[in-house]
């Protein structure tokens, strides 16, 4: 059981990204250990570039990235912890998939054209071809898993059909990967906006609760989440018509670790929905403050960081070699083989 996933440097990270990702990096490297295979966890610093960056900025959110998932519990002795851009199989077999990647899939990938419509000076190929970047990222390690947030199925689908075709055409060269998005949490709403996704880039910074904000700004955001007017209060999960509520038990349910039926029981004398937010606030807090504590150590270590990331990569081309050596191999590119 090989894992791999990746996580953007761009904008800080917030709540969905920790319970929709990071949590699952952290159980996933162990899960891997036991089965006698390996984790591999990506900043990917090169994905960022489809949209404007500015190349300050780039590393040093690229460092505040690596310190929160380190923060959070990866354990490069445990995992391969890499930036994207030190491994040079990511982009060469980028180049490779794109011959077996049809224009026409691309062009209906949903991402693409929300950002697209975003970006007002330049659309560029990046942002086209980034699902065939993302497609590499993960068949480079042959990797069985993508854990990931709701919002990249359309991509690992993509990839799926891709590792297929690639197959299909080449022989069995690379592993078709299997998504899996958690069962709890797996798309954190806006607590302003609860039919919006959260996101770093929302017009309601009020609704974004960030892994680094502090307590007392944490409570805040959530003491003002927008719920509902109904009398008596009604404290349900799943349900369309109260998307607000049903926003902060799921996320109840997963800072604890359990299911939304549980949360709701555990709330059976709450006298309203500021018990909910409360309670929501709290376990919040309880789940990041370590992470808070232990980012303000490692964070301003950038030599250790850099070190991590070297070991990471050797790690990673020792995986990434032996199969960009076999894709070279069964297209015909590259030196005859002997």
């Amino acid at each position: 059981m090989r894992i791999f996933s990746g996580i953007q440097p761009t904008g800080r990270k917030h709540l969905g990204n920790y319970i929709g990702a990071i949590v699952q990096y952290v159980e996933g490297q162990q899960r891997a250990a036991d089965a006698g295979d390996v984790a591999i966890y990506c900043v990917v610093d090169l994905h960022a570039m489809t949209v404007p960056w500015n190349p300050v900025e780039m590393r040093e959110r690229v460092y505040d990235t690596a310190a929160i998932l380190l923060a959070a519990g990866l354990d490069p002795e445990k995992c391969v912890f890499i930036r994207q851009s030190d491994v040079p199989e990511h982009t060469e077999l980028a180049w490779h998939l794109g011959a077996v990647t049809a224009h026409g899939d691309l062009n209906r990938m949903h991402q693409f054209k929300e950002k697209s419509a975003r970006q007002r000076d330049l659309v560029s190929a990046d942002l086209f071809t980034y699902p065939v970047l993302m497609a590499a990222d993960v068949l480079a390690y042959r990797a069985n898993e993508v854990p990931v947030g709701d919002d990249q199925r359309q991509h690992v689908e993509l990839m799926r059909d891709v590792a297929q075709r690639f197959n299909e055409r080449f022989g069995d060269v690379l592993v078709v990967p299997e998504l899996k998005i958690p069962s709890v949490g797996a798309r954190i709403m806006d607590l302003q906006n609860p039919t919006s996704k959260m996101s770093t880039s929302s017009d309601s910074p009020e609704g974004t609760v960030y892994v680094l904000d502090d307590a007392k700004a944490t409570e805040k955001k959530f003491k003002r989440a927008v719920t509902d007017s109904d009398d008596p209060p009604q404290i349900v999960a799943g349900d369309k018509a109260k998307p607000g509520v049903s926003n902060l038990v799921d996320i109840l349910a997963a800072t604890r670790g359990c299911t939304p039926a549980e949360a709701i029981a555990s709330l059976a004398d709450a006298r309203g929905y500021g018990d909910l937010k409360v309670a929501t606030a709290n376990a919040v807090n309880e789940l990041l403050e370590p992470v808070r504590a232990r980012y303000a150590e490692l964070r301003p270590d950038e030599a250790k960081l850099e070190a991590i990331f070297a070991e990471g990569a050797q790690k990673a081309r020792e995986i990434t070699v032996p199969v960009l050596q076999d894709v070279r191999r069964a297209i015909g590119v590259g030196p005859k083989p002997r």
